[in-house]
């Protein structure tokens, strides 16, 4: 009986791991994507909506395992200045490097970067008729794209270790999504193709940046308004009694955030569908009803028995 009861309360810690915009949320972000497509594209990625949207996680998953996955998560643009318009950092990989050097690169983070580059993966893919290859891209491309679209991925207080906010980044993009997402609008109309990939990227990633400093202080100054025991409560996960912001304190933040999780999701579902039409438009619109269908099989992105992310914790 001691045994049980000490490992319970082991289980008591606060919920501040987090995955990108959570397991929830990055499902439902490609999943919703699939229905901005037009009618050449649909049917193909109607049939595999299920498998792009199981693994729309695997990017995360990835993080277990490889050394260089992380910084594919993030950008840090507040060590490279402090405003929008972005316009210090080299929008075209190759010349960041040569300003700033890799490992410097590297270390900060390379999102919208990535983003450039799974685009391009993607579009070779549907010129090769890669099966296999267009639909693990279409789930990594949504993925990273909807990282892009996370404030707390473009800043080096990523998870409010800086302000005495720690935990902030599970709380803005896992747990108000699987709280309240369910009732968020998620139809966004079609996809547009985009002349500048760059652009409309960068675009993207500057909204986050904008943010920021509203979810951060916003959050702040809720918390410091509120006893402390109202700010947590504690909710069974599987057989782990898990210590969570509460379902009060949450709809608190939701409501003074204005929908801005809702619009950032609204916002990453529309550049992910027009990335995809993007990069089939760019391949020559190859026909995909003749291609075959994919097994839904997404084992090889599982993660390993050591649990052990490689790579900064709280970016992801």
């Amino acid at each position: 009986m001691r045994r049980q009861i000490f490992i319970l309360f082991l289980t008591f810690i606060p919920c501040t791991h987090s995955n990108g915009w959570g397991f929830y949320a990055h499902k439902t972000i490609n999943y919703a994507a699939v229905f901005t497509l037009p009618t050449e594209m649909f049917g193909f990625y109607k049939t595999h909506a299920n498998l792009i949207r199981e693994m729309a996680v695997n990017a995360d998953k990835r993080r277990y395992i490889l050394e260089n996955e992380a910084p594919r998560h993030y950008l840090d643009a507040d060590f490279y200045e402090d405003v929008v318009p972005l316009d210090t950092i080299p929008h075209h990989f190759d010349s960041a490097v040569s300003r700033y050097g890799l490992d410097t690169i590297l270390a900060h983070g390379i999102v919208p970067w990535h983003v450039v580059s799974v685009k391009w993966w993607l579009t070779k893919a549907f010129v090769n008729k890669d099966v296999q290859g267009i639909i693990k891209l279409s789930a990594d491309l949504g993925h990273y794209v909807g990282d892009l679209h996370v404030p707390l991925h473009s800043t080096h207080n990523y998870n409010g270790q800086l302000t005495d906010q720690h935990g902030i980044h599970g709380f803005w993009e896992s747990r108000l999504p699987e709280l309240f997402g369910p009732d968020y609008d998620l139809f966004v109309g079609q996809a547009e193709y985009i002349d500048h990939v760059d652009e409309a990227i960068w675009s993207a990633f500057e909204e986050s940046f904008a943010a920021k400093d509203s979810v951060l202080m916003i959050e702040k100054r809720l918390s410091q308004s509120l006893n402390a025991d109202k700010l947590y409560s504690y909710e069974l996960r599987g057989q782990s009694l898990t210590k969570v912001y509460s379902v009060q304190y949450s709809a608190l933040y939701h409501k003074a955030l204005e929908q801005m999780v809702e619009r950032r999701m609204q916002s990453s579902i529309k550049l992910i569908g027009s990335l995809w039409f993007t990069a089939w438009v760019d391949a020559g619109q190859p026909d995909l009803n003749k291609l075959e269908t994919m097994r839904n099989d997404t084992s090889s992105d599982s993660i390993p028995l050591d649990n052990k992310i490689k790579g900064r914790p709280e970016s992801h």
